[in-house]
């Protein structure tokens, strides 16, 4: 009654093109995936120093130090950074008013130190204070003179290039040893 029945085989699948499709999803995966690239911030090094650089006079100098701590101190005073925007107005705008300020927006030179362990985020918010400052004297002179903001002035033209020369950018960057 009981008959023995023939054992079947044990079913498998072919693995042997299974290196070839993976292969092919590796080269597919390669060339439809794009990789962003961290480009970073966009400063422009300064040229290297001549022999006919013409001297700075000290008050047309605003020194910034971030130190380590992420502290900041502008002309050796310890301010917030919020206080660092209507400082720099200050000073850059002073137009020889004040002794102690700069002598005209052409001349201000806003000088910016960081320490090696400065911290990261506190070196790009001082930076974004310091564009920030520039970005509200230029809209300032654009909305009293042509009666727009800069940003609205079309790059390249003799209005936007006038206001650029009533406040050019004179930003020096520097490390120091802690």
């Amino acid at each position: 009654m009981f008959t023995n029945k023939p054992e079947r085989e044990v079913a498998s699948i072919n693995g042997s093109s299974m290196a070839d499709i993976a292969f092919l999803l590796l080269i597919f995966f390669l060339v439809t995936t794009t990789i962003n690239v961290d480009t970073g911030i966009g400063v422009v090094l300064p040229p290297p120093a001549s022999d006919d650089t013409p001297e700075v006079l000290e008050r047309n100098m605003m020194n910034i130090l971030v130190n380590a701590k992420g502290e900041i101190s502008m002309d050796d005073k310890l301010v917030e950074l919020s206080e660092v925007n209507p400082i720099l107005i200050e000073f850059i705008d002073n137009h020889g008013i004040d002794p102690n300020l700069s002598v005209s927006p052409e001349k201000a030179i806003i000088n910016l130190k960081t320490q090696r362990k400065t911290p990261y985020k506190i070196y790009i918010d001082m930076l974004d204070e310091v564009m920030a400052s520039y970005i509200e004297l230029r809209n300032k002179a654009a909305l009293e003179n042509y009666g727009r903001e800069f940003h609205d002035l079309k790059p390249g033209t003799p209005q936007s290039q006038h206001i650029v020369d009533m406040y050019p950018k004179r930003v020096a960057i520097t490390g120091v040893e802690e």
